[in-house]
């Protein structure tokens, strides 16, 4: 009785042995796929159900195996829903120590710079992978992420990973929050005397700046000027702002008609700064409009490569406009317009 009793122990872990080595086998086998594959754990959704559609797909032979290792080891409840992407090579059990890390694929999108959130909203729509929840009206954004104030230069430009399924309204917040952060950082280390009441004040100032010039070199120049000109109770006459008070209106080119028409934005009609800002604000803008190179200028034209000539008094701009002019005759060319 004993040997048939050690017999049937020494078959026993015979058994388990293999069992484990077969189920370790699996584990560290090669799941076969030729080449990468993007496969997705849906949010609500089984990880076994997950491993049963590999299974199916003939990557992997038993999804048992690796089911029980992840709940042996606790694994089971750590995997996060994404997209993934998988690869030759890769064994069972790093696909699911993947899903565990939560390395699924990113995608990106940019804010960019000088673009108004009209424009920003519209390019949100179109990226892949994204959930819309977002109003067609940018009038309407605000309330709609939890947010008061206007919405245009509220949110920072950059670039902003995010996984399948991510809500647009989950990146705007982010870059919300991430615009107020960099605003405060830069309110902290601002010049003296500035015209400003407030950093928001300061935004507006700095998304004129962000538009007045493609030149990074230039941006603490134009700001100086600006801020004199305030200073000196002197109009911006800033071509964006007309812009963007226009609206839909704007078709390419600014009409005399145009620059006496009153909006709010309206630069050359009112005196102080636009009600808000213009357009997305980038830390360089920012730090410009709080930090603006000391000078006498008060006028810049537009010397048609990206960059302007400043000019202190009057007479200067006026002579700078007529030359940039006639060398520039059959196209186009901004500038800040000679006073009536």
């Amino acid at each position: 009785m004993l040997k048939r009793f050690r017999l049937i122990m020494m078959m026993l872990m015979i058994w388990v042995m293999a069992f484990i080595g077969y189920g370790i086998y699996e584990l560290e086998s090669p799941i076969n796929i030729q080449q990468a594959e993007v496969v997705e754990l849906n949010r609500g959704s089984s990880l076994a159900g997950f491993f049963r559609k590999i299974e199916s797909n003939h990557w992997i032979d038993d999804a048992r195996w690796v089911m029980i290792y992840a709940k042996v080891t606790g694994l089971a409840k750590q995997a996060k829903a994404g997209e993934y992407e998988l690869t030759p090579g890769m064994t069972t059990k790093e696909v699911l120590l993947l899903l565990v890390e939560g390395k699924s694929i990113q995608y990106f999108f940019t804010l960019v710079e000088g673009q108004t959130m009209r424009e920003t909203l519209a390019k949100l729509k179109d990226q892949p992978r994204i959930q819309y929840d977002l109003p067609e009206s940018p009038k309407d954004l605000m309330p709609a992420i939890g947010l008061s104030g206007h919405y245009e230069g509220r949110f920072f430009p950059d670039t902003y990973s995010y996984t399948s399924n991510t809500k647009a309204s989950e990146i705007l917040i982010r870059a919300q929050v991430r615009l107020e952060r960099v605003l405060a950082e830069e309110w902290q280390k601002k010049a003296a005397n500035l015209p400003y009441k407030d950093a928001y004040e300061a935004l507006i100032m700095a998304s004129i700046v962000e538009k007045e010039t493609a030149a990074p070199e230039e941006r603490e120049q134009i700001a100086g000027v600006f801020v004199r000109r305030l200073q000196k109770n002197m109009r911006l006459e800033t071509d964006p702002t007309v812009i963007y008070g226009m609206g839909d209106k704007y078709n390419g080119n600014i009409r005399r008609k145009d620059l006496r028409t009153y909006t709010p934005y309206n630069t050359y009609r009112i005196k102080g700064l636009p009600p808000t800002p213009i357009a997305l604000v980038g830390r360089e803008a920012i730090h410009a409009a709080l930090n603006p190179a000391d000078g006498t200028e008060l006028y810049f034209v537009a010397k048609g490569d990206g960059r302007h000539q400043f000019s202190s008094t009057l007479a200067e701009h006026n002579r700078a406009v007529r030359e940039y002019q006639i060398r520039r005759r059959s196209k186009d060319y901004r500038s800040t317009p000679v006073e009536e």
